[in-house]
């Protein structure tokens, strides 16, 4: 049977053998594309001194984004090891399982976390255990200087990367990458961002997730352009390193926007080599606000690790649409299977009818890009019922075919009997001037059903204004009263994973109970301003809950 993918990993990077432009570059550090190839063979060659014929060739890979990482992802497309992507914010007992899970036969780690990997799997062989900050890791590489690319050759469907996906409910789940799927997906992005030798592309995403790998690291080996490798995001170091290293095209995944908008803004902002950004779950107003104030053309698209949906953008579609779908996507209600409704809006613009209008997206064609879960069969089988792909995304649609994000499948909130999607809430609160970065979620209501409430980071030197928030809200002509949240989190910082995607449970089981020295607010009618939500507040609160026979919800949140 005929692959549905054209090209590998392995072409792309033997196709960068004798390239002698400027290939990698890390901190004052850099390496030619041909240099890079040679680096990488001699660590395909290393690897394949290692394999175990009966094992699955599984190479656990926990390091920050430095060269090394890139080495080893190269040396992998070349030989038809597979890179499994360890995430450095899980630990003990998770970080086993992850290893455990996936079937990784050698680990390679640095400096960094080489200590949490060994606390979380003590009985690994450590022969099999790899620190590239070693003096071992330089022994061990030694004999291999100069070795050639080996002979063999990679198939389309062979698996490339087990990318675990953010975890955020239950474990993570080991999503299959092939070889070509990254390379197909990696050169769509080089043909849409038009990225050639000439082009500077800056990752700062982390190497062990699907961004990252399809949206800069595979783009970049596929045109030759220069890669600058940053270890790990800074929102500070963003525009010095762009200046730095010429970078022209940059990517993100969940929140670098919003982090960089909240650096202090400076005359010169746009000038800049940069021209280029693409990623995905940047808020519309972070993305009209980025390309303003940084001269450069944003791209936001949408995406999962699976990969099996994808949305065309068309020009003067309304701010927060993922656009028209690719091949036959339908917003589904999961229990009777039925499409829902066309989404009606007053004049106003707010949504009428969520409770018929918001579904789960559903690709009717099949898996699209998906390629099952390692060692999960049930996983698989569930998200692809009917033989039709289940996102797991809600959604909703307008009568021109427009689709709409409205959160996770786990995230509606029904406020007064009236269920709606976390995600329109959260895109207009982003909006207000103060609001670098937002989240909304359900937290229990006394009586019955949720109440809606919001986090929030506000921009350097601002402070919350409980009244004029208030006010704000009303004046907002899409903001429904029901969605207008009665308690408000005003935080530093938000709970995030390591692909910077908001840890929205989190938040929704801490509730009013955050330890951490945020400030509560809350509103105790349907107007009026925000009041502090004081500990006297809280066990008010409580009584009220034990009055309507609900005490019990409270032992599902994260209480003190």
């Amino acid at each position: 049977m005929a692959s549905r993918w054209s090209v590998t990993m392995n072409d792309l990077v033997r196709q960068r053998v004798g390239d002698t432009s400027t290939g990698v570059r890390y901190g004052d550090s850099s390496w030619t594309w041909d240099e890079h190839v040679r680096l990488s063979a001699q660590r395909a060659a290393f690897l394949e001194s290692r394999r175990d014929p009966d094992k699955p060739f599984h190479v656990g890979v926990m390091l920050e984004n430095v060269p090394e990482f890139s080495f080893l992802l190269a040396a992998a497309a070349v030989s038809g090891a597979v890179v499994v992507g360890l995430n450095p914010t899980r630990q003990g007992s998770e970080l086993a399982r992850d290893v455990e899970h996936t079937g990784c036969t050698l680990l390679i780690t640095g400096d960094a976390h080489a200590a949490q990997l060994a606390e979380a799997v003590p009985d690994f062989p450590a022969e099999n255990v790899w620190n590239v900050d070693s003096a071992a890791w330089t022994d061990a590489l030694a004999p291999f200087e100069g070795a050639e690319l080996p002979g063999s050759s990679p198939a389309p469907d062979d698996p490339f990367m087990l990318i675990l996906t953010s975890g955020t409910t239950g474990h993570p789940k080991a999503v299959i990458c092939s070889q070509g799927k990254i390379a197909s997906q990696g050169g769509s992005v080089v043909a849409m961002q038009q990225l050639g030798g000439e082009d500077v592309a800056y990752c700062a995403m982390p190497l062990f997730h699907s961004n990252a790998m399809i949206t800069c690291w595979t783009p970049a080996v596929a045109s030759g352009a220069a890669l600058v490798l940053r270890r790990r995001f800074s929102a500070s170091g963003f525009l010095p390193d762009v200046r730095k290293y010429g970078v022209t095209y940059a990517n993100y995944v969940g929140k670098p926007l919003s982090y960089i908008l909240a650096t202090p803004e400076l005359p010169d902002d746009a000038d800049s080599t940069l021209t280029r950004v693409f990623g995905n779950e940047g808020g519309p107003q972070d993305v009209e606000r980025f390309a303003r104030r940084f001269g450069c053309s944003v791209r936001d698209g949408f995406g999962s690790t699976e990969g099996g949906l994808s949305f065309v953008p068309v020009p003067g579609m309304p701010p927060g649409a993922l656009g028209t779908a690719s091949g036959d996507i339908r917003v589904l209600n999961p229990d009777t299977r039925e499409e829902c409704a066309t989404a009606r809006f007053d004049a106003d613009g707010r949504l009428l009818n969520a409770d018929e209008a918001v579904g789960e997206l559903v690709n009717l064609d099949g898996a699209g890009s998906f390629e099952g879960y390692w060692n999960n069969d049930a996983a698989t089988a569930d998200r692809l019922r009917d033989g039709w792909y289940w996102s797991g995304d809600l959604a909703y649609r307008d009568e021109r075919g427009m689709f709409f994000f409205a959160g996770r499948s786990g995230e509606w909130v029904r406020v007064g009997g009236e269920n709606f999607g976390s995600a329109p809430v959260a895109r207009i609160l982003a909006r207000h001037p103060d609001v670098v970065l937002v989240s909304v979620y359900g937290v229990p209501d006394e009586a019955a059903g949720d109440q809606a409430m919001a986090a929030v980071v506000l921009r350097e030197g601002a402070e919350f204004d409980p009244a004029g928030f208030a006010a704000w809200q009303a004046e907002q002509p899409d903001l429904s009263p029901t969605w207008r949240p009665r308690y408000v989190r005003v935080a530093r910082e938000l709970p995030h994973t390591q692909t910077n995607k908001v840890l929205v449970r989190v938040l929704s089981r801490q509730a009013w109970y955050a330890d951490n020295g945020d400030a509560l607010w809350f509103r105790p009618g349907k107007d009026g301003p925000y009041q502090p939500f004081t500990e006297a507040d809280v066990k008010a609160l409580e009584t009220r809950f034990a009055e309507h026979g609900r005490a019990h919800v409270l032992d599902l949140l994260d209480r003190p």
